[in-house]
């Protein structure tokens, strides 16, 4: 039986989900409860299925509240009556169910699940429960392949000339680890393709999209993607805002509260992104230490061996790389203090060595891969594109051919109005300086939110320092986000210095 509803659209956003607000009353009369589905139609409309919430005083009887994703998806109106048709459940719920009970999934029950939420047909608290059962149960080999072609299958793919597309990817945890940047001008300006979509940050001071905006803009659509590439060869832009491994996008939405990064979840993510934009050739960079996603290199080499057998299975060839990951690659970490060191190593000055080394490190096994080198002599040919000005040249068409000013100066480009610089309490040698530390207080300047917020260090481990000598520098758009970056500095200190921040010993 079909009951009508007025409309009334209420502007808030649920993140996805489709949801549909009925009065106590109108739910009883219905037999529904919260959590229900509904079918949501009109005359002439595909019908369109939402999860019931519930309300005593929100609307009153005979009216449905509409969130965003319910009346943007149904095309409605304040004006427009809607039919209202209680639903059953999903079979993907089942599915998960089993999951949950240590079954396998076939791949036919992975495709009815990357389906049904792809529809908006499963709630978050049920995709939160099949993320948790993957995370406790594990992925079989089987079941990550099918996850991984399900999520390519769930949006488009690039649709480049090329025969061999390049691309890397680092599984992240590193604080400015910016080689992003660096490689995909240098592979690029040696003639090797590689249309690179990044992500922004989710618990990280910068993505490489967040730093690429900086100097470009970075949501581009598959056609202009694809326009880029076939043009110059290369590009760096954000993956949220292609319809490439659509699913993948919603299922980080429900992990990120969390933090759950189940490990075949993981697997098909970063494998079904590569396989969207038609990638053949791929450099995984796996950082590992105390201050990364991973602790040892005996759960790095498996990792390794997963993602490389993971690629075969999907036509890929897989090179999977054991970095350092124990501290910051970079000395600038934020958007925009990122992208003026980027420019200035791709200008050809010698800032921050780490990050120039392992740049041209990543650079060279690709140029090896693409035989536009001799086994060995990837890194030199690397490091002579960036000394020659070839890859700062292409860096520079491609924020041109992105829509940004491919002549923009490193000064030009604006970091935090404020700014207070750390200095040391006694003379001693830095021992550590970590990762979740260095994050914590760049984004308690407002970073990534606030591109000018970032921090400088002027020390690296290892380095003699004297009294008074400046640590590091952190910058941010108000003086009450430089407090608020230096009270995250001193929670850990001195008790937990060591471990969090910087630590100086005599």
């Amino acid at each position: 039986m079909k009951t009508a509803f007025k409309v009334k659209c209420v502007d808030l956003s649920t993140a996805g989900v489709r949801v549909v607000v009925l009065n106590r009353e109108d739910a009883r009369d219905l037999d529904l409860k919260a959590m229900d589905r509904v079918e949501l139609s009109t005359d002439g409309r595909q019908p369109v299925t939402c999860i019931v919430d519930l309300t005593d005083t929100f609307v009153p009887p005979g009216i449905v509240g509409l969130f965003k994703e319910a009346y943007t998806r149904g095309g409605l109106s304040d004006r427009d009556q809607v039919y209202i048709t209680p639903k059953g459940k999903p079979t993907s719920l089942r599915y998960i169910k089993e999951k949950m009970a240590g079954k396998p999934h076939t791949e036919e029950e992975i495709n009815g699940i990357i389906h049904d939420l792809m529809n908006e047909e499963l709630s978050d608290v049920e995709l939160t429960g099949w993320i948790s059962s993957i995370y406790i149960r594990g992925l079989e080999k089987e079941e990550t392949i099918a996850l991984t072609k399900a999520i390519v299958a769930s949006g488009t793919t690039l649709d480049l000339r090329e025969k061999r597309v390049f691309d890397k990817h680092c599984i992240g945890g590193v604080a400015g680890n910016r080689t992003t940047m660096i490689v995909v001008p240098i592979i690029a300006a040696a003639g090797l393709t590689c249309p690179k979509t990044s992500s922004r940050a989710i618990t990280s001071p910068a993505g490489t999209a967040d730093t690429m905006e900086v100097l470009a803009p970075v949501n581009l659509n598959k056609d202009d993607i694809e326009e880029v590439v076939n043009k110059i060869g290369a590009c760096i832009v954000w993956g949220g805002a292609v319809n490439l491994a659509a699913a993948d996008d919603k299922l980080i939405r429900i992990r990120h509260p969390l933090s759950l990064d189940p490990r075949g979840m993981l697997l098909a993510s970063i494998m079904a992104k590569k396989k969207a934009v038609g990638a053949t050739d791929v450099i995984i960079d796996i950082p590992v230490g105390v201050g990364a996603k991973i602790k040892s290199p005996d759960e790095a080499t498996i990792l390794a061996k997963q993602f490389n057998a993971l690629g075969a299975s999907l036509g890929m060839n897989i090179h999977s790389l054991l970095t350092n990951g124990d501290h910051p690659i970079g000395l600038a970490v934020g958007p925009t203090i990122e992208a003026r060191e980027t420019l200035r190593i791709l200008n050809g000055e010698n800032v921050s060595p780490e990050l120039i080394e392992k740049s041209v490190q990543l650079a060279g096994v690709l140029l090896e891969i693409g035989e536009k080198a001799a086994q060995g002599q990837g890194r030199e040919m690397a490091l002579n594109l960036i000394r020659s000005g070839k890859a700062g040249e292409k860096f520079r068409k491609m924020i041109e051919q992105q829509g940004g000013d491919g002549s923009i100066k490193v000064e030009s480009i604006p970091i935090g109005e404020y700014d207070h610089t750390v200095v040391a309490q006694r003379e001693g040698r830095i021992e550590q300086v970590n990762n979740r530390g260095i994050s914590a207080v760049v984004r308690n300047a407002g970073a990534p939110r606030d591109k000018v917020a970032g921090m400088y260090l002027h020390v690296e481990e290892g380095d003699r320092v004297k009294k008074g000598q400046p640590l590091f520098t952190v910058y941010a758009k108000s003086e009450r986000k430089i407090e608020q970056a230096l009270e995250a500095y001193k929670q850990h200190e001195p008790i937990k210095f060591a471990r969090i921040i910087l630590q100086t010993l005599d």
